[in-house]
């Protein structure tokens, strides 16, 4: 591996440290501010894959339906993968009616792996993609679909599930706080 594969390694592993350390412990939410993530996350990478086709000295091949089809799978494992991970995120309802979340670790790990696996399989995916027929851009912007799908879909299934318990419902995923 060279230097410059190394760095994304690095900084994925400081993120990652100081994830699981903001993540011991439950932190409020709030449910009116629950849809800025999702927009950031989907400007910042629909920003980003604009940018790639409008770089210069780039040779951009339009997308056949085969590249669409691994586009439009790429957001929809996100969107299965995000509802899981929302699922998974436990949320307490305080005494006096606000709500605490408290992400599992398991949907960490799954982003790390798909960082990891997306950097490690760069150098693979370009060598054998014209066995392929497909474009290698494709599948790197299917990786970032994955995650537009992933966040978009974890803060809604989460808005869901918030709604449900500050009116009243019930959910397998809540743990009510004691009264101090």
């Amino acid at each position: 591996m060279t230097p410059q594969q190394y760095i994304p390694l690095i900084s994925i592993g400081a993120a990652l440290v100081i994830i699981l350390l903001r993540n011991r412990k439950p932190r409020p939410l709030r449910v009116q501010w629950m849809w800025i993530r999702p927009l950031i996350i989907v400007l910042a990478i629909g920003f980003g894959l604009w940018g790639i086709t409008q770089s210069p000295g780039m040779a951009q091949a339009p997308f056949g339906p085969l590249a669409w089809t691994i586009l439009g799978l790429g957001l929809i494992l996100g969107g299965v993968a995000g509802w899981w991970r929302g699922k998974m995120v436990t949320i307490e309802k305080e005494p006096d009616g606000s709500l605490k979340a408290q992400s599992s670790p398991l949907g960490l790990i799954l982003i790390v792996v798909l960082l990891v696996s997306r950097q490690a399989l760069r150098p693979w995916m370009e060598a054998h993609a014209s066995g392929w027929h497909v474009s290698p851009m494709a599948i790197q912007d299917a990786f970032m679909l994955f995650v537009v799908g992933l966040i978009v879909m974890q803060s809604l299934e989460m808005y869901l599930r918030a709604r449900r318990i500050l009116a009243g419902g019930t959910d397998a995923h809540v743990e009510v706080a004691p009264a101090a």
